[in-house]
């Protein structure tokens, strides 16, 4: 009996294999090998262009949210710090002006709680994917029905003549300064980062977009160097046109973004860099002049660890904060308002803060005179000398507020004409290297198909 071998059955291959089996064999002849380097270019030079769209209209992005949403929201929250203080410190003046308070005041405060009121709206809105943001705006939302009632009490205590309004402002003033100010001065401090984040997003460079542009060129310049040597031939049309489009991509891609870098980093040194100053030397005239006000209401019950007079100690650091220690030298040069000098890039943005600088001089001799007329006995002149209408500190306060309202107008416009300019560098380059890279490819294709049709 004889046995028979069985064949084992044929393993069955997968169209994957069988299509590299015949790209194998397709590229050894040279019909083949131009076939998938025309692929390859093609891809390539796609590649460039979708990444350069990618990339640019990120950055584009970004720098839109530098103009249009994160700068804007640090000046709301920094207008919103200016409202909260302002408003205590109007509530104080209001308060040692004694029984009814002139109406000008009273509109002062309401319209300061109204314009706080509508900038934590606005900033609830808009505060979404921002943790450290939302946590102080519910703080504020909460602690500020809580200080206008005690405001209110203070009031109406004083309206009766009763010393226990002095206790009721002095607390309202503690809740002011210990919440809702720091809870105010870190929302401007979390917006103030988001703009920075969103100005690292825009000014980054777009390597790997620059990274597909020099290789996509490499590989054109690579297959027209092989044309050449195997025809003889210089110029390729379609390889040439490929070349011109990727030169024109890269060229507009590093000039385009170049632009857009060197206006937003101006934006940032002639605008929001100054802006940022100017609001901090706001923010301490503002706390200056509040505890110009409460040093006459506490008369004397509130002292520091060294038997100072708390609030007479907390004017003269902010005085010392905002214009140094003295006229001049590096004291005053590395004060708020000496800083906001030396970034100021023309005499427009200067003149202001020269001028709220002079005012803070006359401020300082003033309340010198108020705090002998004080210490002296004559508690009358020395309130006249602080809350009166002409003479007082609180004009050259106001004085001083208005030299930085203009300052910061002046900076808010070279921030914007110089962010505007950046931006509008990136406009159209997203469509445009889409647009080329098209053109690219096709002729890098058609470059390849004039090669292919000598061999049929």
């Amino acid at each position: 009996m004889s046995t028979s071998s069985v064949s084992p059955p044929a393993v069955r291959r997968t169209a994957w294999a069988e299509g590299l089996d015949e790209l194998r064999a397709a590229a050894t002849t040279e019909p083949g090998r131009l076939r998938v380097i025309g692929a390859v270019l093609a891809l390539l030079v796609v590649l460039f262009g979708a990444v350069t769209a990618w990339q640019v209209s990120n950055r584009a992005a970004a720098a839109d949210d530098v103009v249009e949403h994160s700068q804007p929201l640090t000046a709301d929250a920094a207008n919103l710090y200016r409202s909260l203080a302002d408003a205590d410190t109007t509530a104080a003046a209001g308060f040692l002006a004694g029984g009814e308070e002139s109406r000008a005041t009273r509109e002062r405060y309401t319209a300061d709680i109204a314009t706080a009121s509508a900038l934590l709206v606005k900033a609830s809105a808009n505060s979404a994917g921002s943790d450290g943001a939302g946590a102080q705006i519910t703080k504020l939302n909460g602690g500020l029905p809580r200080y206008t009632g005690l405001v209110e009490t203070a009031r109406a205590n004083n309206r009766q003549g009763l010393p226990l309004g002095g206790a009721y402002l002095r607390y309202a003033h503690e809740r002011m300064r210990t919440e809702l100010l720091p809870a105010a001065r870190a929302l401007y401090d979390a917006e103030t980062e988001r703009l920075a984040a969103d100005y690292a997003t825009a000014k980054a460079w777009p390597w790997w977009a620059l990274a597909a542009g020099v290789v996509a060129l490499g590989a054109l310049g690579w297959a027209q160097r092989r044309n050449y040597r195997r025809t003889h031939r210089v110029f390729n049309r379609g390889l040439l046109a490929a070349t011109a489009a990727c030169l024109v991509l890269l060229g507009w891609l590093v000039a385009g973004h170049t632009v857009a870098r060197g206006g937003l980093t101006g934006s940032y040194e002639h605008g929001a860099r100054s802006l940022r100053v100017l609001n901090e030397a706001r923010i301490a005239a503002l706390r200056a002049r509040g505890d110009e006000n409460l040093t006459l209401v506490a008369r004397g019950a509130v002292l520091t660890g060294g038997q100072q007079d708390f609030y007479e100690a907390g004017f003269r650091s902010g005085m010392t904060e905002l214009a140094g220690a003295g006229d001049q030298g590096a004291a005053a040069a590395r004060s708020r308002l000496g800083a906001a000098l030396a970034l100021a890039d023309d005499e427009a943005g200067r003149a202001p803060v020269r001028a709220a600088l002079t005012q803070v001089r006359e401020w300082q001799a003033r309340h010198a005179e108020a705090r002998a007329a004080d210490d002296g006995g004559d508690f009358d002149r020395a309130l006249a000398t602080v809350i009166g209408a002409k003479g007082s500190t609180g004009e050259s306060f106001d004085r001083v507020a208005a030299g930085l309202q203009r300052a910061l107008v002046h900076e808010q416009g070279e921030f914007r004409s110089a962010a505007d300019g950046g931006r509008a560098a990136l406009d159209g380059l997203p469509v445009g290297a889409g647009v080329l890279a098209g053109l690219g490819a096709l002729g890098a294709v058609l470059g390849i198909g004039r090669r292919l049709a000598e061999y049929r």
